[in-house]
């Protein structure tokens, strides 16, 4: 068994084997366009043959843009539904510029956060997009000055200038409450995310400001804090519904708080008397019984205006940072419109 090292084709050996110049090499994969067509076919044919991928990063050093057409995006968690939406608006945007998008979670961790921004501004990003956990980004302005162009997502940065897409978190959690409550509901349980996160906040004073718009006053054993672990949280809301004064209705705050929701009410047998709205798209939602009502963020529009509007700074715009609002949905499906039914 052979145990010689097996190392990458260099454009040393596309030249020899092209029969040209490594200057000619260079240029073609560079996409120099004054080079002889015929020169440019002979490099891809040995390119070919060698099976040679340029390295677009060492290349970036040589090109008068310093460009690698590449960028980052860094949110909460790639594997949540939401998060995974949001890539893929990038992804299709990126792809027709011609960049390949990287991705990062950052699993509600500053430390983690910082880790990450200067791992892939390291491999010379031209741009970062970052759904935040940090509450401080003044460590981003050294960056900026030097170059790299940031975006924000969904949060927006703190102490740092930089374009930023929202949605309507609070103005979508008071309609869904108030339509909570129009259906005759008085005690209103909320889950929320941790508190010290802007989502969760956001959403919180929109619970707050329709119970008391309503004249209802909120118990705080009705609110339920979705960062400790889901067995406890489980344990928490079934306590709550085995108590006098049950909740008669909930509202989370975040699409796997509603699923943590959804198990509970099962396992209690009240998936039928208790009415339920979540915030955020859950996967087949709509299939289960009763189906889920939504307040729906526009995932694909919040994503494409956040990716144009870094490309933009990519391409050389300097005006003033902008910060523009994607409206929710709210979607009644059922399990919204379930009338109080406990004592």
């Amino acid at each position: 068994m052979s145990t010689s090292k097996v190392t990458r084709p260099t454009m040393r050996e596309v030249a020899a084997l092209s029969g040209t110049s490594l200057k000619t090499v260079s240029r073609v994969f560079n996409s120099v366009a004054t080079v002889d067509p015929k020169l440019v076919a002979k490099v891809e044919k040995a390119a070919k043959k060698l099976n040679y991928t340029p390295n677009m990063t060492a290349g970036s050093l040589r090109r008068t843009d310093g460009k690698t057409n590449t960028i980052a995006i860094l949110f909460e968690d790639i594997s949540n539904p939401f998060s995974a939406s949001l890539h893929r608006a990038y992804e299709d945007i990126a792809r027709e510029r011609g960049y390949v998008v990287f991705a990062g979670s950052l699993d509600e961790d500053p430390a983690h956060e910082h880790e990450l921004v200067k791992l892939f501004i390291s491999r010379r990003v031209d741009g970062l997009v970052i759904a935040p956990s940090a509450s401080d980004h003044s460590y981003l302005k050294p960056e900026q000055k030097a170059g790299v162009h940031f975006g924000f997502v969904d949060r927006p940065p703190v102490n740092f200038a930089a374009d930023t897409v929202l949605s309507t978190n609070r103005e979508g959690s008071k309609e869904a409450v108030a339509h909570l409550i129009a259906y005759g509901h008085k005690r209103i349980a909320f889950i929320g995310d941790d508190s010290k996160i802007y989502t969760a906040k956001e959403r919180f004073k929109g619970y707050e400001s329709a119970m008391k718009k309503a004249g209802l006053t909120i118990n705080k054993k009705h609110l339920f804090a979705g960062d400790q672990s889901e067995d406890a949280l489980l344990r928490s809301l079934k306590e709550a519904f085995q108590s006098p004064n049950p909740p008669t209705a909930i509202f989370t705050g975040q699409n796997v708080l509603t699923l943590l929701a959804i198990r509970a009410l099962k396992e209690l047998k009240l998936s039928n008397k208790v009415a339920l709205i979540g915030y955020d798209d859950i996967p087949a939602g709509d299939l289960l019984s009763p189906a889920i009502s939504l307040v729906r963020q526009d995932v694909a529009e919040m994503g494409r205006r956040s990716a144009e509007l870094l490309f933009r700074r990519i391409d050389g715009y300097t005006g003033p940072v902008v910060e523009e609002i994607v409206p929710t949905t709210f979607t009644p499906r059922g399990s919204g419109e379930i009338r109080p039914s406990l004592p």
